[in-house]
């Protein structure tokens, strides 16, 4: 009888479990928000002490995911670039080699 009455004791447990890790997940979006909204509003708020109108506002957000684009691009192209020094050295070394392999036969 007292498994019984176990099992939807933990069946509510879990139940109860699930329900507070997802107020946690929602607690944690929420906060998420709220900090995106608040810098938000310390961008307009500074953007209106400096008399940036809705349009300037735009063009600097603009630019700014720009920005974050071409650093992206940028920071790709580095990548790339490391890798194609890279390759090209192991071919040249691999030319030496060869070459070496040549001249001494």
């Amino acid at each position: 009888m007292e498994s019984d009455r176990a099992a939807p004791e933990s069946a509510s447990f879990r139940q109860l479990e699930q329900l507070v890790r997802n107020l946690g997940d929602e607690l944690a979006a929420f906060r998420k928000r709220a900090h995106a909204a608040e810098a938000r509003v310390k961008t307009l708020e500074a953007s209106v002490e400096q008399g940036v109108d809705g349009a300037g506002l735009e063009r600097l957000r603009t630019l700014e995911k720009e920005n974050v684009e071409l650093k992206a691009r940028l920071d790709f192209a580095v990548v790339r670039t490391r890798q194609l020094v890279a390759r090209a050295k192991f071919v040249r070394q691999q030319g030496d080699r060869a070459a070496g392999v040549v001249s001494a036969g």
